[in-house]
């Protein structure tokens, strides 16, 4: 039996429609989780110390970061002053 890479698989999974739409739905999510979670380990700072900056609950940012919650901007712009950055939005 031939191996199939993770690239190979995602490509035939990208045919189904269901799975597509799945994937397209979530991937501002999983952009937004990425650079939270990129910023805060660059940062050195745990999720405790983020939530007590933002006025929020580590609960709550680690229900952001596994993707559970989707937060809003108002949040998202006070987790990113915490942490030194600023929320920028895009259409592409």
């Amino acid at each position: 039996m031939k191996a199939i890479t993770l690239n190979d698989y995602f490509k035939i999974q990208m045919k189904d429609p269901l799975f597509k739409k799945e994937w397209d739905n979530s991937e501002a999510a999983s952009q937004v989780t990425k650079a939270l979670i990129e910023s805060r380990l660059k940062g050195n700072v745990s999720q405790r110390e983020l939530a007590r900056r933002a006025g929020t609950t580590q609960a709550v940012i680690s229900r952001i970061e596994n993707m559970s919650v989707s937060p809003s901007i108002k949040m998202l712009e006070r987790i990113a002053r915490s942490i030194g950055k600023k929320l920028e939005i895009k259409f592409n």
